[in-house]
């Protein structure tokens, strides 16, 4: 992707996101350079890689396949072995019109999706087998809004601001808004993007970028040559 395509989606974003009554947090708004001048107070963003995350998982087809995401805040993979402290994660994310967010799973963490505003969000579910891999004859059982629904393999299943699912390990799903673009919450367990999301299909989960300008904010992905 393109840089200043990334600039661009980042400023859409927080429009939409406002326009929905939210705000992201002050780290949000850092340029660069004021995220390095601030990164010792900033230790902890930068560890838990909060912050802005698009991609296009390699393909160079955002419109088509692709996510925009903001970490707000993540807790210590150490507290969640533990049983205790800090176990939990939030995220905004926007699902643009058809815009996929490929088939996967994760291995470690269960995450609420949450239809925060906007159009209505599809999700695509399947089971997995006794091992949490991919089985396209699988279904299975979610909660949504608290209530237990079974599921048929390739079941699309569609939810209208407020609505939401409870999303388990080996709970193999895809997304994206029908009839216009989605905000989008996640609330789970500790999140790990780097080694926890799991593809159906072999595809990456950062974007490939071409720095055609410079940023106007820093990604996660960009945190380790930036700022060590």
């Amino acid at each position: 992707m393109k840089r200043s395509r990334i600039n661009d989606i980042m400023a859409q974003a927080d429009e939409m996101i406002r326009s929905h009554g939210f705000t992201l947090p002050p780290f949000a708004k850092w340029s660069p350079d004021q995220f390095k001048a601030n990164a010792d107070r900033a230790a902890n963003v930068i560890s838990a890689r909060c912050g802005w995350d698009i991609t296009d998982y390699g393909a160079g087809r955002y419109d088509e396949m692709g996510l925009f995401l903001f970490t707000l805040r993540n807790g210590r993979q150490e507290d969640l072995k533990r049983g205790g402290g800090m176990c939990y994660a939030e995220k905004l994310l926007i699902s643009k019109q058809d815009q996929l967010s490929p088939m996967h799973t994760h291995v470690l963490k269960a995450e609420d999706i949450i239809n925060r505003g906007g159009a209505t969000m599809v999700i695509e579910l399947y089971g997995s087998d006794p091992d949490g891999n991919w089985d396209e004859t699988a279904g299975g059982t979610v909660m949504c809004d608290g209530i237990r629904r079974a599921f048929a393999p390739g079941e699309k299943i569609k939810f209208a601001p407020g609505e939401s699912v409870t999303l388990m390990p080996g709970d193999w799903h895809a997304f994206w808004g029908e009839g216009g673009d989605v905000l989008i919450g996640e609330v789970s367990t500790v999140n790990d993007d780097e080694t926890d999301n799991i593809f159906r299909d072999p595809i990456g989960r950062f974007a490939d970028i071409d720095e055609d300008v410079d940023p106007t904010h820093l990604l996660v992905s960009d945190y380790q040559n930036w700022l060590s």
